[in-house]
């Protein structure tokens, strides 16, 4: 029996000491791309003369320390139904600011960017939206007739397609829930949407809202276009973790390079007039 013990134990520290050898495994780097935040966003009761454009390039996944901000580009946003331009100012951090855009709700315009020799063009309309006509909490609107729930609604426009951006943002997370909606199911009615807390705290326990927890809610008018963007990257982003989910795919934005159309760039050039409320739990 000793002598068999012994080549067992040997057997098992050399499986185990294995286990701590480093592989290296090369990970295949997709090509650098432009990557375009430009939502011109005008909250209702303002003037919507304060935009900003977010110009960076695309980073390989398990680089973190990368500056990837994208500075000397030229950012121009044209209203083409007056022929009317925007030139964003330069920040050196890879934003680009405006102070006097005039946003016009139904207008078209189209967004230029030069960067690197290179001319990336895009072109959305100002899309308007209702006012939040009010919002309520309750224990039944949810998933959970346990825990309390929180809901917007809206009055949906009569005689004309519709689409919606829904955002949610609790204070202290990192990131807002997201939400898309249209019309057709429900043209000229009162819409609404409503917002569970369903996030795990780091003992797998539900969180959920208390009185007291402060929730910032924006109702956004979006075009059809961007309603079919968005799909796809809620989709994707809501799949993530799930093994049965379908493998993720690029998704292009509006955004088109002009000079190479092989060299094309990632995000959205979107317009939207949205109304927000800030809500404390009673």
């Amino acid at each position: 029996m000793k002598k068999f013990i012994k080549p067992v134990l040997f057997l098992a520290i050399i499986v185990f000491a294995s286990c701590t050898d480093v592989i290296d495994v090369d990970v295949p780097t997709a090509t650098e791309r432009l990557v375009v935040e430009a939502s011109l966003d005008w909250q209702k009761g303002t003037t919507g003369n304060n935009q900003t454009v977010k110009l960076s390039t695309s980073t390989p996944y398990f680089d973190t320390m990368i500056n990837n901000n994208v500075i000397g580009a030229s950012v121009k946003v044209t209203n083409t139904n007056f022929n009317v331009e925007y030139i964003f100012i330069d920040q050196n951090d890879g934003t680009y600011t405006i102070s006097n855009f005039v946003p016009v709700i139904n207008d078209t315009y189209t967004l230029e960017i030069i960067y690197n020799e290179e001319v990336y063009t895009a072109s959305e309309t100002m899309t308007a939206v209702s006012e939040i006509n009010r919002v309520e909490q309750s224990l039944e609107g949810g998933f959970d007739d346990e825990v309390l729930d929180v809901t917007i609604f809206w009055d949906d426009p009569e005689d004309e397609e519709n689409f919606y951006f829904i955002k949610f943002y609790e204070e202290g997370d990192l990131f807002p829930t997201l939400e898309d909606e249209s019309d057709e199911f429900s043209n000229g009615n009162e819409m609404d949407e409503f917002f569970e807390n369903d996030k795990e705290d780091d003992d797998g326990n539900i969180t959920e809202f208390l009185p007291g927890d402060v929730v910032d809610i924006s109702l956004y008018g979006i075009s059809e276009r961007y309603y079919n963007f968005l799909q796809l990257l809620i989709e994707q982003y809501d799949s993530g973790g799930d093994p049965f989910s379908s493998t993720p795919a690029e998704i292009r934005g509006n955004c088109i390079n002009t000079t190479n159309s092989d060299n094309y760039a990632f995000g959205y050039f979107r317009l939207a007039e949205f109304d927000t409320v800030n809500y404390t739990f009673e």
